[in-house]
């Protein structure tokens, strides 16, 4: 049965009085400089703007949304733009390329078994955020795109995965899902920062739990935190600085994995399936990581690999939201709340009720439980800083930010974009 929930935006009065409204072309070194002014920007309004900081927003998020908005202001009254993209989506594999490069077996295997069972539990509670937005746009009569939009893709995904399937999802006939997915990754974020403290500290209240009643939850000497926005919060002793590969070792391999990518990817698309373009790039990167962690081809060193993730990440998000299509999203703005607020009650749920008892109910797993609310509503960012909070209010816990900080860096967003390819395949 037809259903037209989406419906393709009027055209725009620039298409109609194309003398009236003068058009600016930007190439594409243009937008990479405008990019990275927009991201220093962010960092200056989170200055003077401490609750963008206190809810761990990132600074390119911060940065983009304000171009947005400006750019909204001036369509169709006094110009209009016409970005080139190019930079945009190469950024954006290069990103994903170093979450295939951090998915080393060897390092899971330092976080023992908690880590794999906390990762079956963020990639169950992937596929139950993709079902809850399903069968609740299915309730609504709406797309079941829409969805699977405000599901992983928007919560467990954050900015970076809405911006990256949105294109996606656009191609698929629903209109305006890049702006929609940002506008849902944000309020999952800010809803995240929120709760995440409130679940693990409700937990550690209602059954007044301590760490010295965690059993064997001294710190661990291997790990240190590092609650830097964007950063990944572990850095294990065995890598000695003399270990660490040059910055363009680093380069060159997220290079040789995206192009290899594209000649995997091209193979999946030609077997019917339907997958973003940076599929490829993760799986090959993903499988040099481990080569090179079993006979040390490369030499790949996880700090430098951060660095370039970081910077391609940041440069992107503010790319993809300078492109974003705000005006397209007010038509859906009323039910999309609605499935936003069915997504966090499932996240409270399962972190209540099923993180803290499968990870031992103790001070730990409380912790974990707030971890679990920050990076499944919004970013690991979000997660380290609800914990950082609890752990400085009650004391330490540093099995959470070992277990939380593995799954949530790098493990969960791999899994959620093999997921979430799955979910298009079956709805396209």
């Amino acid at each position: 049965m037809a259903q037209p929930p989406v419906r393709a935006p009027p055209r725009a009065r620039s298409e109609e009085h194309s003398l009236d409204i003068p058009l600016v072309k930007v190439n594409s070194a243009q937008v990479l400089g405008i990019a990275a002014f927009g991201v220093a920007a962010g960092i200056w309004l989170k200055r003077r703007l401490p609750v963008l900081d206190r809810l761990n927003i990132p600074a390119s998020v911060v940065g983009g949304l304000f171009y947005a908005l400006v750019i909204l202001g001036l369509r169709d009254r006094v110009v209009n733009f016409e970005l080139d993209v190019t930079l945009r989506d190469l950024f954006m594999v290069a990103f994903f390329t170093t979450i295939g490069m951090s998915a080393s077996l060897r390092v899971v295997r330092q976080g023992g078994k908690q880590v794999l069972v906390f990762f079956g539990l963020a990639t169950l509670g992937v596929l139950l955020e993709n079902v809850t937005g399903v069968l609740t746009a299915l309730a609504l009569g709406l797309d079941p795109l829409l969805g699977l939009l405000v599901g992983s893709v928007s919560m467990a995904g954050g900015p970076a995965t809405a911006l990256a399937f949105g294109e996606t999802f656009e191609s698929l006939g629903l209109q305006g899902a890049t702006s929609l997915g940002v506008a849902a990754a944000i309020f999952g974020i800010v809803a995240g920062g929120l709760l995440g403290g409130y679940a693990g500290g409700f937990l550690i209240r209602r059954d007044r739990l301590t760490p010295e009643a965690t059993g064997g939850g001294s710190r661990l000497e291997e790990v240190a935190y590092r609650p830097e926005e964007g950063a990944e919060p572990l850095r294990f002793a065995e890598e000695h600085e003399e270990e660490r590969s040059p910055l363009l070792t680093n380069a060159l391999a997220i290079a040789i994995a995206m192009g290899l990518g594209t000649l995997v990817s091209a193979a999946l698309q030609s077997a019917g399936l339907l997958l973003p373009s940076y599929i490829g790039a993760m799986m090959c990167a993903a499988v040099l990581r481990n080569l090179d962690d079993r006979f040390g081809l490369i030499g790949i060193a996880q700090r430098q690999m951060d660095q370039i993730g970081n910077v391609s990440l940041d440069l992107f998000i503010v790319m993809a939201l300078l492109t974003l299509r705000l005006w397209e999203m007010l038509a859906l703005a009323l039910p999309v709340l609605l499935m936003l607020g069915v997504q966090v009650l499932l996240v409270l749920a399962l972190s209540r009720w099923l993180v803290y008892r499968v990870m031992r109910r103790d001070f730990d797993a409380a912790v974990v439980s707030g971890g679990f609310c920050g990076f499944m509503l919004g970013t690991t960012a979000n997660a380290m800083a609800c914990m950082n909070e609890l752990a400085n209010r009650y004391g330490p816990a540093p099995r959470a930010f070992l277990v939380v900080s593995l799954v949530g860096a790098f493990l969960i967003d791999f899994t959620n974009a093999l997921i979430i390819t799955q979910f298009l395949n079956l709805f396209r």
